[in-house]
């Protein structure tokens, strides 16, 4: 079995899966749709990061791929729907590099309320300008979180051991931690907010939330941070507020468009404005989280292709099955019609096959279905599954 690791992934991942007998490829940068097709045949496991784009186009290419880890947390760069229904399975890290981001996104509000950027920039320049103008205590401000997953309910606890109070929204129904009050609305958060930050996931609907409109909304004075994904935010809209001072200064991490490897050329309407803080989709870059992502995802990866368990999975039914060290284990990815376990199960029986477990899960338009049988089969039991109309991918595990 062959891997491809793109991106720069932790080598403990490389690590874990040559321990595991796979062959490991690895490559600093990511790979455009031709590159990334080519490069992809004969791989059975896929490793990537946020730059890699997995298209539609690349699965149909990749006939051999069963499984994709996205060492990171977003999973918007890969055509999600297209890997279910070619039965390879998408893995991420949604925890592992929670604590970096908090602790840039802390560090960002610290630095931009203090207008730290813009002082030590003039001092670099030569220039003394010892001023409290403009410079502010964390203490007592509010901040307004747009998101409250992991990262964003984190950031609240250790926003209010600064002394912050915070307002959070969420589309989804969140419990408020410590003394963090949920809004109805961007709106009703915006009103109130002396800092603003976006933690949302890439869902296509997030897609252009805050434009023009949204940032004339904020306080005047108040401060703006994206760690969450580049195409939420107009970044010409953010410029032009920030150039007429409504909004005193920005930390962004994340852009619409980003270079794909080391050195690359960088453009933004951003860059050279006052009190901004760029950073190159660094909000998880930190040697712990990489270190805990490589570990954790590839550690997924070698119990999907080990023992057929996808939880965690964001693309198929999340189905794990014990034991099964002295059987063999079957597999069964397929379409979610009524059925489909009979079937299977009658398929076995016909061919003296027993049934020591099994574990079944649907989401959507799929079922997974994991099956341990304590004796020998013929070859032709494996036929018959594969030949079933409904049946995505069929694995024999053991």
């Amino acid at each position: 079995m062959k891997a491809l690791l793109l991106e720069g992934v932790h080598p403990d991942a490389t690590a874990y899966l040559q321990g595991a007998g796979i062959e490991v490829s690895t490559r600093p940068g990511a790979l455009d749709e031709r590159g990334l097709s080519e490069a992809l045949q004969g791989v059975q496991l896929l490793g990537i990061r946020s730059r890699t784009r997995v298209t539609r186009s690349v699965l149909a290419d990749a006939t051999e791929l069963i499984a994709i880890g996205a060492f990171c947390i977003g999973t918007n760069q890969v055509a999600l729907g297209a890997a279910a229904e070619k039965g390879v399975a998408v893995f991420n890290a949604p925890f592992s590099n929670t604590r970096s981001v908090v602790e840039l996104a802390l560090a960002e509000m610290i630095c931009l309320t203090r207008g730290l950027t813009d002082k030590n920039g003039a001092l670099h320049a030569g220039v003394w300008d010892k001023s409290a103008k403009g410079a502010h205590e964390m203490r007592g401000r509010t901040l307004g979180i747009i998101g409250y997953g992991n990262i964003g309910s984190q950031l609240s606890v250790l926003a209010e051991g600064l002394g912050m109070r915070v307002v959070f929204f969420d589309t989804a129904d969140r419990l408020p931690m410590g003394n963090a009050r949920s809004v109805s609305s961007v709106d009703e958060l915006l009103e109130v907010a002396d800092i603003v930050s976006l933690h949302v996931d890439g869902r296509p609907g997030n897609a252009g939330m805050f434009e023009s409109e949204q940032f004339a909304a904020m306080r005047p004075g108040s401060i703006f941070l994206n760690l969450s994904r580049g195409f939420v935010v107009a970044q010409g809209a953010l410029a032009a507020h920030i150039r007429s001072g409504h909004v005193a200064g920005a930390a962004i991490d994340v852009f619409p468009i980003e270079p794909k490897a080391q050195g690359d050329p960088f453009e933004s309407e951003l860059r050279g404005l006052p009190n901004v803080i760029l950073t190159p989709h660094v909000g998880g870059s930190t040697e712990e989280a990489q270190k805990d992502i490589g570990g954790f995802v590839a550690d997924k990866l070698l119990d999907y292709i080990g023992t057929g368990s996808s939880v965690l999975s964001v693309n198929l039914p999340q189905t794990r099955l014990e034991g099964g060290e002295s059987s063999h284990r079957l597999a069964h990815l397929h379409a979610n019609t009524p059925g489909v376990l009979a079937t299977v199960n009658s398929v076995l029986a016909q061919h003296n096959v027993n049934i020591e477990g099994q574990a079944l899960s649907t989401r959507d338009h799929l079922g997974y279905l994991l099956t341990d049988v304590g004796t020998d089969y013929a070859p032709e039991v494996v036929d018959v599954l594969n030949r079933m109309p409904e049946t995505v991918r069929l694995r024999v595990l053991s």
